[in-house]
């Protein structure tokens, strides 16, 4: 610990000194200043103190009075500061130049020390023969460089944390690029080579025009600066949607544009994909209505054409019956037994479209194998079922959506495959029901499989969607078509959906 050195000549003297060294009111100002305010003679030993200065150096004025004022400085500076003072005291052409703030470092009585900021003037003392004092008027920085401090360490937590930020930013003046964080140069795919850019390049040219107009509106400090919207171009090629926000940043007397740069990319993306979904929904509840319209006719028209009319001629049967002769009646009745018997086969082959007895009775293989045989009978192709040996457990909905999959699969070669071998395949394994069904016709124009609306596609991917399955249909190699379905053996029980 430094200890401060005796004092420079009679203590007595110097305190008679400063006792009446001001006029009362002057030196009431003196002590009312907040200030710390030291004077010396020019002996460069202290004659006057106030309160603040005892407070600054913790030392009562009764200490004070009477060292000379190099027991304020550390002694590595007190021989330069002392020849300083001496120069100044002799001329008065460095009274503006020492007038001026000085930093020095200050040094307590109890040998601590702390950085001051100094002022030196010369006044003239009452009594003092005409002999030049100074007054040096001290102001304690420690507080100023305890904040400068933490500003610093604010300034470098800052910078990590916008450098460390997931959202891509930029600084910029009007031009270029100043500054830029670790999720810009990610975004561009390069690292450290976004500095120094032309600004307006970084982003697509259709958009360069509004980049600029909004960076103009946040430098002159306009508050509704909107978003700009455009594309960016990475390092390997590709391209990136953006959305970037400005706002004005004042930097060392200049003013930047900071430029938050959101990738809506995905975003984007995925908003396309909603909507192609909620199309899809759309085209889906107009098929169905449709296709609800289009049963509603036909089994209309069966009724009409077929049950109508044999009902009608059944009865006119009935009533040439009357009057028949005996001879006749048995030809006749077996006519009326044969129009019974092709109503039953029209009311039975009718109940089937709309739900087959036989899915309810005997199950889902039973019902494939009669589905398999009417479509060869009807089509005149070769329909081969490969089925487990033994028939799993099936929740209802599975069975259902199964048969209805492979039935909407054979509709589709009748109607488009010109094939004449169709291999339905039907097993299960891992929980999940694996169906499949091929045919060796012509295939699907791409156009068509990419169009979910077209053979149904749609309305087969949502029934297995609702159970928590997917279908895909393909052209497979070799030729032909191929429908893939997956479904689980026991789906989520969540609500009663076929």
């Amino acid at each position: 610990m430094s200890h401060a050195p005796a004092p420079h000549h009679d203590a007595r003297e110097a305190l008679d000194d400063g006792a009446d060294f001001f006029d009362r009111p002057v030196n009431s100002i003196l002590q009312a200043a907040r200030e710390a305010i030291v004077m010396i003679d020019e002996r460069q030993s202290i004659v006057a103190v106030n309160a603040a200065a005892e407070q600054m150096f913790r030392c009562p004025a009764a200490e004070l009075l009477g060292l000379p004022l190099a027991a304020l400085v550390p002694d590595a500076h007190a021989e330069r500061h002392a020849a300083q003072v001496h120069d100044y005291l002799r001329s008065h052409e460095m009274q503006q130049h020492l007038a001026a703030h000085r930093r020095i470092l200050a040094r307590r009585p109890d040998g601590s020390s702390f950085p001051a900021e100094i002022t030196l003037s010369v006044v003239a003392a009452r009594g003092a023969e005409g002999r030049p004092h100074v007054a040096a008027l001290i102001l304690d920085r420690s507080e100023q460089g305890r904040l400068q401090r933490e500003l610093d360490a604010f300034k470098r937590r800052l910078r990590s944390v916008f450098e460390l930020a997931p959202v891509a930013t930029w600084i910029a003046d009007n031009e270029r690029v100043v500054f830029a964080n670790q999720a810009a140069e990610r975004l561009f795919g390069e690292a450290g080579g976004l500095v120094g850019r032309p600004v307006y390049e970084l982003l697509g040219a259709p958009s360069r025009d509004a980049l600029r107009a909004q960076v103009a509106r946040a430098l002159q400090g306009e508050p509704d600066v909107q978003v700009v919207r455009g594309h960016v171009a990475r390092a390997d090629g590709s391209q990136r949607e953006v959305e970037i926000a400005l706002a004005a940043l004042p930097d060392h007397g200049r003013t930047t544009v900071q430029m938050v740069v959101a990738d809506v990319t995905e975003q984007r993306r995925e908003a396309a994909a909603l909507a192609e979904s909620r199309e899809a929904l759309r085209r889906l509840s107009a098929s169905v209505v449709e296709a609800r319209e289009e049963e509603r006719r036909r089994i209309a028209r069966e009724l009409h054409d077929e049950l109508g009319q044999r009902l009608t001629a059944l009865k006119m049967e009935l009533a040439a019956l009357r009057g028949a002769a005996a001879a006749a009646r048995d030809a006749q009745i077996e006519n009326m037994l044969g129009m019974v018997d092709e109503t039953l086969a029209s009311v039975r082959r009718i109940s089937t479209d709309l739900r087959p007895m036989m899915l309810d009775d005997l199950g889902l293989h039973a019902a494939l194998e009669w589905l398999a045989r009417d479509a060869a009978r009807r089509l005149g192709i070769e329909v081969t079922l490969q089925l487990d040996e033994h028939e799993p457990v099936l929740d209802d909905r599975v069975a259902t959506a199964a048969f209805r999959m492979v039935q909407e699969a054979l509709t589709n070669v009748a109607r488009h495959a010109r094939a004449s071998d169709v291999q339905i395949g039907l097993h299960a394994a891992g929980g999940a029901l694996q169906i499949s069904v091929r045919d060796n016709g012509v295939g699907y124009p791409d156009d068509a499989l990419r169009r979910e609306g077209s053979m149904g596609l749609i309305g087969m991917r949502e029934r297995a969607a609702l159970l928590g399955g997917h279908a895909e249909l393909s052209n497979p190699p070799g030729g032909g078509a191929l429908l893939r379905v997956q479904l689980p053996l026991a789906p989520e029980d969540k609500e009663n959906r076929a």
